[in-house]
This record gives C-alpha cells, structure tokens and sequence, in this order.
C-alpha cells in the first residue's frame, strides 16, 4: 500500500522489540537490518531503527557492531541535513567508546561533538539536552581516570545547564527536518542523572556529606517519577545511587567511631601500618613499604603479626637486592626448619616460599627446589592457593632457567589455571611471561603470541590500577609512620578525604 511506509516500519520496529522480550534476539536482528535497508527514503524512521539495532547489539555486549552502527547512523544524518541527529549518534557511540576504554578514539570524538554542540542553532532545550548529554561523558570520563580536580569546570558547566534547562518550557512545535524528531532523555531524568554524576564526585573526593545531601534529594526526585514512569533506566540510576549512600555511610560511621575512640586506634595501629606496607609493595613504593613494616614492628607485641611483618619485609629486601645483611639477620628470626616462631601452617609454608625466592635469586637452585617443594607441600593441604600459584610459577621459572622445558611447562600451566581461578592478576603477569618465553624456546609461535598478548593485557591492567590507586589522595597515607592516625587526610588536590576508606 502506497503512503504506508510508517506503518511498515513501525511494524518492523514493534515487532523485533516483542522478539527480544521473547529472548529470540537473533530473530529480531535480520528484520531490524531489512527494515533499515528499506527505510533510507524515510529520515525519522531510517535513524530510528538504527538505534534500535545498536541498543540491541550494546545489551548483548557487542559494542564493536553498534559502534558501527551508530556511525552509520550520524553519516546517514549528516547526509539528510540534521546536525543535532548526528550529534546524538556521536554522542551515543562516544558513550560506548568510553565502556570499551578505547581512549584514543573518544578524544577526537568529543572535540568534535563539542563543535557540533556549540554551533548548532535550533529548538534550546533540545540544544541544551544535547550539552548536558556532552558533558555527562566528559565528567564520568574524568571520575573514571580519578581526576576529580581537573573535572570541576565539567560539572559546574553541567550544573548550570541543567538550571537553564529546567528553567525552558517545552516548546510544542514540530522541528521541520524529521530526522530531528529526537529527544536524548525527558528532563527529569537529566536532573536524577546529573544529581548521580556529583554523588559520585563527591564520593571519590571525600565530601560525604554533600554526598549524603544529593543522594536524598536524587532518591526523592526518583520516588516521584517511578510513580507515573516505568522506565528501566530510572532502576539503573536507583541502584547506583544506592550503591554510593551504602559506601559513603560506612566510611562516615568509621571515621565517627575513630574519632570517638582513641582506644581504638591504639589496638589497631600495628595492622594499619602492616596494611600500608602491604599496600606499598603492590604499587612498587619499596622505601614505603620498609618504612610501615618497620613502624609495624614497632608497635605490635603479637607473635604471629610480627612474623607476618617480618617475612613480608623480607621480600622487600629480596626485591630490593642490596639488603644482604639485614636480609640475612631476618630469615635466622623465621627460619622454618627449626624453632620456627609460630604454630601458624599458613606463615610457616610463606617462610619456605620466602627462602626458596631468596635461594633463586642467589642462583641456588637445587635449595630454591626444595623450600618451594615444601611450601607446594603445605600450602596444598590448607588450599593456600595464592600460594601455589606463586610456588609453582617459581619452580617453573627455575626449570626453565635450567633448560628443562616439559617440567617447567607441568608447573606453569596449573600455576596460570590457578592464578585465573582466584584471580591474581599479578601472578597472571608472571605466568603469561613464562609462558610466552617457553613456547618461543620450544618453536610454538602460535602459544607464544597468545600468551605474549596475555601478558600485554594483564600489564596495561595492572598500570591503569596502579595509576589510580595513586592519584587518590588515600595514596598519601603512605607516607604517615608516626603518631596518631590523620582522620582527615588533605589532599594534593584540594578535597579532605579520610583514612576511614582504608579500614
């Protein structure tokens, strides 16, 4: 029927979304794309069911195909004269970039979404919801990266827009292009969205009470709309939000009760610095780490803290590889051969495991052997996993520095299945190197490649942590070795935040 390509559409587009309610996604997607094929004389629906496939495509986790969808969508909108559709498929497709981490191809495209943003001249709420949609992804961009002073002129900028918005009234007429017959989100839902951005600014900067103070004012404002509005996303927004009042009121509660009680904080003060010090070794801050083990030591009379503490500051010195002396003088105090300090399996296996690396590191292998074997032995009986997996990379590192490739394999393999079950990702690093280099040793690219790209993966993860582990302004607690804890912690850069997180 000529004059029905509406209905047609409309059709197509109703009856894929009742196919993924049916979890047939897989029958929705070829009428999706027929319909998309046919649609092209017709903007409004062309753009809609571009959307509708790369929503399909994002809920499935395949971001690749809606990413090219989504470009597609603001090349076709650009085609049809509609600057403020193609924005909004740039946008959506930078949303999703970001979800990905693909960071080098967010940066051009939200200069250019900026651009587009600040030139276009039409209806002003759908001008200001396409900002608001803009600076959304640039701050939760900066929040992602831990930048929370560098994202404040964002979410000011954010803030006013939302003003401005809820200050227009929503103009009835018609834009005349109808591929502009698009709205991002109602404006309430941008006023619920923008609350939740500051709730998670202020949580990361510390500001607890403001945080508590949005969170209630967001929570009411959800209250309301989920009485006329059934709409998912207002769930999502709930969740979150939940989510950070749960986080921030502990904190506020811990920091309360250390206020309160100094008691408490003398009970406690050896295992803060033992945690510090621990802290210190995973973001490779070895002087740090000495300097909390060493305080630690200080201030506990606990047998077996203090042979948790020594053995860990004996593998700061191993790492360090200049600290014979002390080193020496520390393994004679927890030597698991003999009048071994504690009755704890866990920290006696740790000690073999402590002298098999010192032997390996020493070029000792046949003693590395055997401490490594008696740490398999016992961290085995107890399912001391971390351990395993640690033992058995070592004695497959051992092997294959003595050029015996099978055994170094037997050990390396359940050693990476281990590592991948608990998960430890640094002992996922570790076993991927081995790995790549006995399958290169042994002429198996193929085995080598996949394990070199592991190993690329878990060393780009590992770094982004520990890039934001430190720009944290808890990072500077490593530096407090004396006297009572600070409560309040003045960050570098600018907001107060506590030690309570830690705890």
């Amino acid at each position: 029927i000529p004059q029905f390509e509406d209905v047609k559409f409309e059709a197509a587009s109703l009856l894929s979304e009742l196919y993924c309610q049916e979890n047939s996604v897989d029958t929705a997607k070829p009428l999706l794309r027929k319909a998309i094929q046919i649609s092209q004389q017709t903007p409004y629906w062309h753009c809609r069911l571009l959307f509708q496939l790369a929503q399909l495509h994002t809920l499935e986790k395949d971001l690749v195909s809606a990413c090219d969808l989504l470009g597609v969508g603001a090349e076709y909108a650009r085609v049809v004269g509609s600057e403020y559709t193609r924005a909004l498929f740039l946008l959506s497709k930078g949303m999703l970039l970001l979800m990905e981490r693909k960071l080098q191809e967010v940066h051009p495209l939200l200069t250019l979404c900026g651009q587009i943003v600040e030139n276009w001249q039409g209806n002003p709420i759908q001008k200001e919801s396409l900002r608001v949609f803009f600076l959304v992804l640039q701050v939760t961009h900066y929040l992602d990266a831990g930048q929370v002073k560098s994202v404040k002129p964002c979410l000011k900028q954010l803030q006013q827009c939302i003003q401005t918005i809820s200050t227009l009234h929503d103009d009835e007429i018609l834009p005349s292009n109808p591929a502009d017959l698009f709205h991002w989100l109602p404006k309430e839902h941008m006023c619920v969205l923008v609350y939740l951005v500051t709730v998670m600014h202020s949580m990361q900067a510390g500001y607890l009470e403001k945080a508590q103070k949005y969170t209630d004012k967001a929570l009411m404002q959800l209250e309301k709309l989920k009485m006329l509005d059934c709409s998912p996303i207002l769930s999502s927004f709930q969740v979150i939000l939940l989510e950070h009042i749960i986080m921030c009121r502990l904190i506020s509660q811990v920091c309360q009760l250390c206020q309160q009680s100094p008691r408490l904080f003398s009970n406690h003060a050896a295992q803060l610095h033992t945690l510090l010090g621990l802290y210190c070794i995973s973001v490779n801050c070895m002087d740090n780490a000495e300097a909390q083990f060493t305080t630690a030591l200080r201030l506990t009379t606990h047998q077996e803290l203090w042979a948790f503490i020594v053995t860990n500051l004996a593998s700061v010195y191993i790492r360090e590889g200049n600290r014979h002396q002390e080193l020496y003088s520390l393994l004679e105090r927890i030597n698991p051969d003999h009048n071994f300090p504690v009755s704890s399996h866990c920290l006696r296996a740790a000690a073999f495991y402590i002298r098999g690396l010192f032997s390996f590191f020493q070029g000792r292998y046949n003693e590395a052997k055997r401490f490594l074997r008696e740490t398999l032995k016992m961290s085995n009986a107890e399912d001391l996993n971390r351990l395993t997996a640690c033992s058995l990379v070592l004695l497959g590192h051992i092997f294959y520095v003595l050029g015996n490739h099978r055994e170094s394999n037997n050990m390396v393999v359940p050693a990476m299945q281990l590592a991948s079950k608990i998960p430890d990702m640094s002992v996922q690093l570790w076993s991927s190197a081995l790995l790549r280099d006995l399958n290169k040793a042994c002429g198996n690219a193929m085995d080598a490649h996949e394990a070199a790209q592991m190993h690329q993966n878990f060393s780009q993860q590992l770094l982004q942590d520990h890039i934001e582990a430190c720009s944290l302004p808890e990072h500077n607690l490593i530096t407090w070795t004396d006297g009572p804890p600070p409560v309040q912690f003045q960050a570098q850069n600018g907001p107060t935040t506590s030690l309570a997180s830690l705890l």
